[in-house]
């Protein structure tokens, strides 16, 4: 094996666990602010919806730059990384992880809201006369209720990281084998005018994107008969 196919390995296996890992993070945090913004009535809710919902329409090299400035030496990144002797959370590992998340959020909390939402008030009410607390009604009633709009948004926010290129250059800098993700080779192989390389590994990205689409319709398809 050469030196070039061993750092394709190495980022595929770096790419796979930073998708995991956001996607862990994703739901950890995506399902209960979600749930918030579905239950709040405020104005508050829908300024950090907003803010949420940026990164759909910011371009990603723009979003990298301020996550970027944020995690710089003198941004709360730079703060945080002090505490183990580092000077900046960029161009890190867990840099990366941050860029990705923050570019992923709104494709999860938005289908996930969306489905608290139309679930409405009446299971949260026979839960609360089995007097199940705020938080059993959240865990017991609202998430399975929700469960299909959260697994269709934790594979959504997994290929979206899969895919991530703009966000994860600005914020790491393409080092191989510590933040270099699989589809900064892409680009690598068209500037260097290796056709063929960059086909096949684009081929396989198209391939990847067709398997994603197929299994959010699978899931549609799947729950869809069950609550028939």
């Amino acid at each position: 094996m050469d030196a070039l196919s061993t750092e394709i390995w190495q980022s595929t296996a770096l790419t796979i666990e930073l998708a995991s890992v956001t996607t862990v993070i994703l739901l950890v945090v995506g399902a209960p602010l979600a749930w918030w913004l579905a239950r709040s009535k405020t104005i508050l809710a829908e300024v950090i919806a907003t803010i949420i919902a940026l990164p759909l329409v910011l371009p990603p090299t723009a979003l990298g730059f301020c996550v970027l400035i944020l995690l710089g030496p003198n941004g709360p990144g730079g703060l945080l990384a002090s505490f183990w002797g580092e000077r900046t959370l960029a161009f890190t590992f867990a840099g990366i992880v941050v860029g990705s998340v923050l570019s992923a959020l709104p494709l999860v909390v938005q289908p996930i809201r969306g489905a608290f939402v139309t679930m409405g008030n009446r299971p949260l009410e026979d839960a609360v006369t089995r007097r199940a607390s705020p938080l059993d009604a959240f865990f017991t009633t609202a998430l399975p209720l929700a469960g299909p709009e959260c697994l269709k948004a934790a594979v959504l926010g997994f290929a979206h990281t899969i895919g991530t290129f703009g966000v994860v250059m600005m914020i790491g800098g393409n080092i191989p084998g510590r933040t270099k993700v699989v589809s900064a080779y892409v680009l690598d192989y068209v500037q260097t005018s290796r056709w063929r390389e960059a086909s096949w590994l684009a081929g396989g990205m198209v391939m990847f994107a067709f398997a994603v689409i197929l299994t959010l319709t699978l899931i549609d398809k799947f729950y869809g008969r069950r609550s028939a």
